[in-house]
């Protein structure tokens, strides 16, 4: 049986992918053990990946029972190109919750303020631990490839 080495934090090509502009998939648990999906804006302080949601929404609830997640970030130009971090939730703060968010909505929205903002609500920013990351990058040579291979024999990608 091969083994490889569980990375557990970022390359610099794997954070070039959660910074530029690139949305992210969230997989927390329910409390009947289901996945629960959801899309996110996705940041990078160093050594975490952080997200940013509404006090009480379904993934602040799953991830405040249960800190296990994983997030799914791919290239919104190549979906080929994506990288996988499966962690916990070591924070989830109300604390730079609001000026986190109008970052994120200057990164994904090109505004200064987020503009979704409901009177009284609470933001929380949470910040995941990669504990496993794995990625697929140059999703375009690899794809090139696989249809040369399958040329030679005939067959079609």
């Amino acid at each position: 049986m091969r083994r490889e080495a569980v990375l557990t934090t970022l390359t610099a090509e794997q954070v070039k992918l959660v910074e530029a502009k690139n949305f992210g998939v969230l997989a927390t648990i329910r409390e009947n053990g289901t996945p629960n999906v959801t899309p996110v804006w996705v940041d990078w302080d160093g050594k975490n990946v952080l997200v940013n949601t509404s006090y009480g929404r379904a993934k602040h609830l799953q991830l405040r029972r249960d800190p296990r997640c994983t997030i799914l970030i791919m290239n919104s130009n190549n979906p080929y190109d994506w990288v996988s971090i499966t962690g916990r939730a070591v924070e989830i703060t109300e604390q730079g919750a609001e000026p986190h968010i109008d970052k994120l909505a200057l990164k994904y929205e090109g505004v200064a303020k987020y503009p979704y903002m409901t009177p009284g609500e609470r933001r929380l920013k949470i910040a995941i631990k990669p504990e496993r990351v794995a990625s697929h990058l140059g999703g375009d040579a690899l794809i090139a490839k696989a249809k040369a291979r399958l040329k030679k024999r005939g067959e079609t990608y």
